[in-house]
């Protein structure tokens, strides 16, 4: 049983760990190091209990810590920054420093025992991280084409413009490749393979978004439909008080998933038979477009994570 004196937070950066172990409330600080790594490890398993170690999503500087903690069976979770800012915020902590955030992490574990997300596998990591180099060249693409786009506005020379051809090809055959090391992966794990079957089945559903919901979303089929849009940040959040009805907005939640799920929604809402009369109505009704594509892909992520749950691929219920 995990209690509250076998919790440490650790605040990681790209140079130091800062540790909080609530055990006698002690505080260390180690590099970020192999070395500072082992100093870590060695600490934990002086504590007799089971312990569970927790530290903020940093940008992936804490990633070899997490691997090395998991591989000598210590248990270790990666929380969300926006949850530790909202604790300390709730204990009227204004200070930030990273001795300050260690402890913080290390309580908010104690008030929220079930928070945290695990260490994926390998092949999923591998995933992820292609996953994301990928839409850092997609992002690249887009930016040249803006810029091409005004460079013929001003009659640049043709040396220019063949230099921007090739740059863009060259752009293109990287996306290309890591997409085919992408349907590699997926075909070396069997679970995986079979996830991305049964999401292709879906209309609108893509190679591209079926990866990118295996990699970023690995807690597809365990959720509920609501816990799914929330996840994603496709559910629209209230902003009421009283009397006053403010407007309903969406915004956090993993943006590089919700990006792939809104062009998902735009195939989806053209070629998938359930959605697309939905996508319809919501037009007739005088709904801006985005905000329709927006509903779209809310309610693509909950058919994606029904559809994991249940193990059966997509088909159209005959109507009695």
């Amino acid at each position: 049983m995990i209690t509250e004196a076998s919790l440490i937070g650790i605040d990681v950066s790209r140079d130091r760990l800062d540790g909080f172990c609530l055990l006698g409330q002690r505080r260390f600080r180690h590099p970020n190091t192999a070395e500072g790594h082992n100093a870590l490890i060695a600490i934990v398993r002086q504590i007799p209990d089971q312990v569970r170690v927790g530290f903020e999503a940093t940008g992936g500087h804490g990633w070899v810590l997490w691997t090395e903690l998991v591989a000598t069976g210590i248990v270790a979770v990666q929380l969300s920054p926006a949850q530790i800012k909202a604790f300390a915020s709730s204990r009227g902590t204004r200070a930030k420093t990273d001795r300050i955030d260690a402890e913080l992490i290390a309580r908010f574990m104690a008030f929220r025992p079930e928070a945290g997300r695990e260490l994926p596998g390998k092949n999923l990591r591998i995933l992820r991280t292609l996953t994301t180099r990928r839409g850092q060249l997609v992002d690249m693409r887009k930016r040249l084409k803006a810029q091409i786009g005004a460079r013929k506005k001003q009659s640049v020379s043709a040396d220019v413009e063949g230099m921007d051809d090739d740059l863009q090809d060259v752009l293109d055959a990287q996306i290309s490749v890591i997409e085919r090391r992408n349907e590699n992966v997926i075909a070396q794990t069997e679970p995986l393979a079979a996830k991305a079957n049964l999401l292709r089945s879906i209309p609108g559903i893509g190679p591209v978004s079926a990866v990118m919901l295996i990699a970023e979303l690995p807690e597809l089929g365990r959720m509920t439909s609501g816990e799914a849009a929330a996840i994603t940040s496709l559910a629209p959040v209230a902003h009421d008080s009283g009397a006053m009805r403010g407007r309903r907005m969406i915004a956090g939640g993993r943006r590089s998933l919700r990006h792939v799920l809104f062009q998902a929604a735009l195939a989806a809402a053209c070629h998938n038979p359930v959605l697309k009369p939905v996508a319809k109505r919501l037009k007739e009704r005088g709904k801006p477009h985005k905000l329709v594509i927006i509903a779209i892909a809310r309610r693509l992520v909950t058919i994606a994570n029904a559809i994991i749950k249940t193990g059966k691929p997509w088909q159209i219920q005959p109507r009695e």
